[in-house]
């Protein structure tokens, strides 16, 4: 199993832009992803998850993030996307995707729960 995360840049706040998270080597529809990210001298951070179809595909987001960052997937494409809108400095974290098969509602904030993770891919926000 692979995961191959992408996307990430230099961008000024308020700016935009989608991270994408290639997978290979399972079958992807059958996998919960999420999104996690470590800025510097922090811990890793959840940032959200969609589920696998079999759970209905549903989202779930940290609170903080809510209505700027927008989870999905394409089965079709193995390809799970992370669309950050108005972007804050305090953003700027290498953005880190993971996949797991087997893992509950209440363990998705969990980074110790998900079983594959792709290298990460670093967003910074900076003018």
């Amino acid at each position: 199993v692979q995961l191959q995360a992408s996307g990430g840049g230099l961008v000024q706040p308020g700016d935009s832009l989608r991270l994408s998270c290639a997978a290979t080597g399972l079958t992807f529809r059958h996998y919960t992803v999420a999104w996690f990210r470590q800025a510097p001298g922090k811990e890793r951070e959840f940032v959200a998850a969609i589920r696998r179809s079999g759970s209905g595909g549903t989202t779930h987001y940290t609170n903080s993030l809510k209505g700027r960052f927008t989870i999905s997937r394409d089965n079709a494409k193995n390809t799970a996307y992370l669309q950050m809108n108005s972007l804050k400095p305090e953003d700027t974290a290498v953005y880190l995707c993971a996949a797991d098969r087997d893992i509950i509602l209440s363990s998705l904030t969990l980074s110790q729960q998900y079983d594959y993770w792709g290298q990460g891919t670093l967003v910074t926000v900076s003018s």
